[in-house]
């Protein structure tokens, strides 16, 4: 059973613990050891802005830098600053993404390097817990500062902008704070919009791939497959950390079965399974770290050392980690949702499954032929987003911000293609279940089994001729159920 509390402490946040944040029914609670480490640090850059220039805190921002705040006007220069990068532009970002963002920002602050006053750290709980909304667009950042995102939330904090409304329409009031001006860059300076939907997707993706390792043994029991390509000598043979660990999975699953190879050699689907999904599980691993040490770092510009009592202007604010590792992510998610593909094909062929084409109640019927072109055209949408974000980059604010990551539409991309990847995976588990009901046949035992009753109890058991829209869906949510069979 889940804790209904999520301590933040600035050191210590998970992907999925972002990811409960912004679905579940959670209490956010604040660490006294974060507060202490945001006051610290808040105390530290006051001391310094008063002997030294320190960049949005004493000057203008972006190319303006060099222009200092005349002290009669330095009360206003925060607010002329929320108000000017506040202008997002399309619809907007779905509530989820917008309370990991606030999660996110809210660990980042109590990491100790922005120089926020602490008490935004109450202001931003509170928001939380009330489940209260800034409005945040899609279009306005880069993968250099999500700008936009939290200028909004500033305003909202300022009572200048309004909260989203409530599900019944109702108008919230927030908790109010009023964020100094000298604080105003501090609070805004910040990827957490970006990594919060990278914690999501991150998050998302780890769940499908254990779901896909889940499918792919029902679809081989349904074709009579070998388990020959999973065996430990072959894995010993090319010893990649995640191939190997692919085919133990597909050895456990399969242990109660073992079933009789129909034939010498299976295709690519089954016999490279371990070699092309064990890279996808390895990219997946590696993003959730990056992006778990992006959200746990204070990865502020300026950044604040209460250590060396010194303030350091810095390029933290640049997420490249986050967005190459993202877009090798969704490169390596086609190439095993091609074999995804591949093996919905083979289920289709009567030299496999021993059915009618199709799967089909008759000879000259349709049976799930149509699943094939819905996750096609997943795949097709898989594809198109695999393109790297990273291949792009920007020169703005009068050419001295001169380089861009584009993490912001990385993470966007992910988000996109995982939704895609549900569909076509969730193609592959109706074929599988089908098939085997029609031979009538089902797992022996273990997980496979329980994955196989979990699927069959909820899908149409009509083989004739009807709509598959629902099959689809309903199989594409139970897929975070297989997973967590593995």
């Amino acid at each position: 059973m889940h804790n209904s509390r999520i301590v933040i402490d600035g050191t210590g946040l998970t992907c999925y613990q972002v990811a409960r944040a912004a679905r579940e029914d959670v209490t956010i609670v604040m660490s006294p050891e974060g507060v202490e480490r945001a006051r610290s640090a808040w105390k530290t850059v006051r001391e310094v802005a008063a002997e030294r220039p320190v960049y949005g805190r004493t000057t203008g921002v972006g190319a303006n830098r060099e222009a200092g705040v005349e002290w009669e006007d330095s009360d206003a220069h925060g607010l002329r600053l929320l108000r000017s990068h506040a202008a997002g532009a399309g619809p907007l970002v779905a509530p989820e993404i917008v309370r990991a963002m606030l999660t996110v920002r809210l660990n980042q602050i109590a990491a100790g390097g922005s120089g926020v006053d602490p008490e935004v750290l109450r202001a931003l709980t509170d928001v939380l817990n009330l489940n209260l909304l800034p409005p945040v667009p899609v279009y306005g950042a880069i993968g250099t500062g999500d700008l936009t995102a939290l200028a909004s939330t500033a305003l909202c904090l300022l009572g200048e902008r309004d909260w989203l409304p409530a599900p019944d329409g109702a108008r919230p009031r927030g908790p109010g704070f009023t964020l100094r001006s000298a604080d105003a860059l501090a609070f805004i300076s910040s990827n957490a919009a970006t990594l919060g939907e990278a914690a999501l997707a991150v998050t998302d993706l780890l769940t499908l791939l254990d779901a896909s390792t889940v499918v792919a043994a029902l679809s081989l029991l349904a074709v009579r497959g070998s388990e020959e390509p999973y065996v430990p000598a072959v894995h010993d043979a090319c010893p990649h950390p995640g191939q190997r660990e692919v085919a133990a999975a597909m050895r456990t699953l399969l242990a109660f079965d073992q079933p009789a190879p129909m034939r010498i050699q299976d295709p690519y689907g089954y016999r490279a399974f371990p070699q092309v999904h064990g890279p996808a599980l390895e990219s997946a691993r590696y993003a959730e770290a990056v992006v778990a040490r992006e959200i746990n770092a204070a990865a502020e510009n300026p950044l604040v050392d209460v250590a060396g009592r010194a303030v350091w202007h810095n390029g933290n604010f640049h997420t490249a980690y986050v967005g190459l590792a993202l877009d090798a992510s969704r490169a390596a998610l086609f190439q095993t949702m091609a074999l995804s593909a591949a093996r919905l094909g083979t289920l289709a062929e009567p030299s496999f499954t021993g059915l009618y084409p199709f799967q089909a109640a008759t000879e000259a019927s349709s049976g799930i032929m149509i699943l094939e072109y819905v996750a096609h055209s997943a795949l097709a949408d898989v594809r198109r987003l695999a393109t790297p974000a990273a291949l792009g980059s920007a020169v703005l604010s009068r050419g001295v911000e001169e380089h861009a990551g584009f993490s912001t539409q990385s993470a966007r991309a992910t988000t996109e293609a995982l939704g895609a990847y549900r569909i076509g995976l969730g193609c592959e588990l109706v074929a599988a279940v089908r098939a085997l009901r029609m031979q009538g046949r089902a797992p022996a035992g273990g997980p496979l089994k329980a994955a196989y009753d979990l699927a069959a109890a909820s899908l149409d058991e009509r083989v004739d001729d009807r709509p598959l829209d629902s099959d689809i869906a309903i199989a594409a949510d139970h897929l975070p159920a297989l997973a967590r069979l593995l």
